[in-house]
């Protein structure tokens, strides 16, 4: 009698991190003879780039996150696992999560994303809270709506004012948009609903370091951004560097100017700051760089090569936004591959199809970016659009640059579901200005002025 042999194991692929580039390595390799582990330390998928509506109430957790587990749930080959890794072991092929748990691999795609940077001043992050997750959103939506609140029962007039001053820091993306979205509920949504004070006398700070908004467009987009910004009440500070933060406020620096010869500071105090300025790699990044001798950027992004995968290690592939990748086009210098959704996706897709070549004993691809432009909303009725296209490029801007902007988001978001749930809730939102997300938490935590001083009627 003979007895059966085991089944030969099936090449295992792990990938750390579920966002934009995690996602679509993942459902590159559907029905591909691999078994995929899927790690991430939260257990949803997020469609950031509508992380400030949530941010600023005007969209639900749901609408823009999906459950990972739900995803993949009619894809057999993925397993998935809540779970934070703590460590990479090159040498042995595994990788380590907090919990103790191992899990062993023939190829690796790291997908660990980025975090917030403030320069090397991190003590300013609990003063001015970044927007990378639902819970920076949820943090930044409570200190929002409870500083009007704070300020409504406020006597005194000069500290009411400190309460109804909102600063954004940094005019990218991230930035314009919060901006933007904050004068929108001071004139638009709030009004009415106050009896001490007027939301519409609150006061929109947008500080930007550089010479002009939404650096990544065009300098004729960049300006008229700018212009629409101004028009809805944001107060757009342009070369004003920010030196220090603290539960006052902050303290921001200008250059030297046709009428100065020197930098001037001065002071803003504000009880709300959103921190937009500053990108850095998750650590991961640098513990990968240090096991394999791989370098990283100023931003701590893992350098790759050509074909995203790290020197010496072709089992090692890094994308996204931890990735310092260059787009490879025959004929051409490489350029650099921007930190941008559409960058992630592309680089997932490319890695899987490059496993899938390295396991049928074919030479890899480099990878090839297609940028197909740049968008940004300002507010309501206003955005920018940037497009990439054969005959050229495709900009405008204003009320048919916004409704571009829409259902591109809607398109891209997961699920039938979500992408419903969003287009009602803004075609409310469009009708009454209505934000209904304004729910909150964490009331104890406000400082005791808020809950010591009051209105006596």
């Amino acid at each position: 009698m003979t007895t059966p042999s085991a089944p030969p194991l099936r090449p295992r692929v792990v990938i750390i991190g579920c966002g934009f580039g995690g996602l679509e390595a993942a459902r590159a390799l559907r029905g591909a003879a691999v078994d995929v582990t899927l790690v991430d330390k939260t257990n949803h998928h997020l469609f950031q780039p509508l992380l400030y509506q949530v941010a600023t109430a005007g969209l639900s957790a749901p609408a823009i996150a999906a459950p990972i587990r739900h995803l993949f749930r009619q894809q057999r080959n993925v397993t998935t696992l809540l779970g934070e890794v703590i460590c990479i072991d090159v040498g042995q092929q595994s990788v380590h999560l907090a919990d103790g748990a191992t899990l062993p691999y023939d190829h690796l795609i790291v997908a660990a994303g980025a975090t917030h940077s403030y320069f090397g001043r991190d003590d300013w992050a609990a003063y001015a809270p970044g927007l990378k997750t639902l819970d920076d959103a949820f943090e930044i939506r409570r200190r929002v709506l409870l500083a009007f609140e704070a300020a409504e029962k406020e006597p005194d007039p000069a500290r009411r004012a400190d309460w109804l001053n909102f600063v954004v820091v940094g005019a990218g993306p991230t930035g314009v948009e919060m901006a933007g979205t904050l004068a929108e509920i001071a004139r638009h949504t709030l009004p009415g609903e106050f009896r001490h004070i007027d939301p519409a006398s609150a006061k929109i700070i947008l500080l930007e370091g550089g010479a002009r908004v939404l650096q990544a467009m065009p300098e004729a987009l960049s300006q008229r951004a700018k212009e629409q910004l101004e028009k809805l009440g944001v107060d757009v500070r342009l070369g004003a560097r920010v030196t220090a933060i603290d539960s006052d406020g902050l303290k921001v620096e200008s250059p030297a100017s046709a009428s100065t010869s020197s930098a001037s500071s001065y002071q803003i105090n504000s009880k709300c700051i959103v921190w937009a300025a500053g990108v850095a790699a998750s650590p991961l990044g640098r513990h990968l760089a240090d096991a394999t001798g791989a370098s990283t950027d100023r931003a701590g992004r893992v350098v790759v090569e050509p074909d995203l995968t790290l020197p010496g290690h072709p089992e090692i592939s890094v994308i996204g936004d931890l990735a310092a990748a260059k787009s490879h086009v025959a004929g051409h210098e490489p350029t650099p591959v921007p930190g941008v959704s559409p960058g992630a996706k592309q680089m997932g897709r490319a890695t899987a199809a490059n496993i899938l070549r390295r396991l049928a004993g074919q030479p890899t691809l480099p990878f090839r970016y297609r940028d197909y432009g740049n968008l940004a909303t300002i507010g309501r009725n206003s955005a920018v659009v940037d497009l990439t296209s054969p005959a050229g490029p495709v900009r405008f801007s204003g009320y048919f640059a916004w409704l571009f902007w829409l259902f591109a988001h809607v398109y891209f978001l997961i699920g039938f579901r979500n992408r419903l749930v969003v287009l009602l809730d803004w075609a409310w939102a469009y009708w009454s200005f209505a934000r209904y997300a304004r729910v909150v938490t964490g009331i104890a935590d406000m400082p005791p002025d808020f809950k010591k001083r009051g209105h006596k009627d």
